[in-house]
């Protein structure tokens, strides 16, 4: 019986010991995962969209046929609408311009209803040229990098020069060229190199 009894309070005692032991495992994780599921709750914050040269804009006035149309944005930055007339659309918001616009309106037609919709974004693109499936024009509606714009693009042809990719970047009426060496990427080096593309960028697989 003094051997049964030992055998029992040892297993006992070893079940106690685990439990503690998963109870202070779970004190040291808990504030990590609460925090965690802090940041998560915070929605992202969604950057507006600003009209560009080349963006064609439709523009609609509740009820007023006439005065709706669609607009194309000129190099100057620039719309142009009946009654209205010119209007800087470059570098604001479809909302921003609306109200531009329904500002002006109003002194021919009372309390207005104006609404600004992006019709095709032409502003915002990229080019990919060389040894690639399929070069051409792009439009950067999203996020893209150079890995992306590659598999977007159809991939690599087959004598593409896979190490010696470039992107051409204009900035303050300067030409840069980033390197992009798409086998060292593959194999877990200079991740850092593929970078996200800017409007007008062009993407040159040799």
């Amino acid at each position: 019986m003094k051997v049964v009894r030992s055998c029992v309070w040892r297993k006992n005692l070893l079940l106690l010991l685990m439990v503690g032991a998963i109870f202070q495992g779970y004190g040291n994780f808990a504030p990590c995962y609460a925090a965690t599921a802090k940041k998560q709750d915070v929605p992202p914050v969604e950057k507006e969209y600003l009209i560009g040269i080349g963006d064609i804009l439709e523009i609609s006035v509740w009820q007023e046929p006439d005065i709706s149309k669609n607009g194309f944005v000129r190099l100057d930055g620039r719309i142009s609408l009946p009654l209205v007339g010119d209007v800087v659309a470059e570098g604001l918001s479809p909302e921003a311009l609306a109200q531009i616009i329904s500002k002006r309106i109003s002194k021919f037609i009372a309390d207005p209803s104006v609404t600004v919709t992006l019709k095709e974004s032409k502003s915002r693109m990229y080019y990919v040229l060389g040894q690639i499936l399929r070069p051409g024009e792009y439009t950067l509606s999203y996020p893209v990098s150079i890995l992306q714009a590659i598999a977007r693009a159809g991939g690599f042809a087959e004598w593409a020069k896979r190490e010696k990719v470039i992107v051409v970047r204009r900035q303050a009426g300067k030409e840069t060229i980033i390197p992009f060496n798409y086998d060292k990427f593959i194999e877990g080096k200079d991740l850092g190199k593929n970078l996200a593309l800017q409007p007008g960028d062009t993407l040159i697989v040799p």
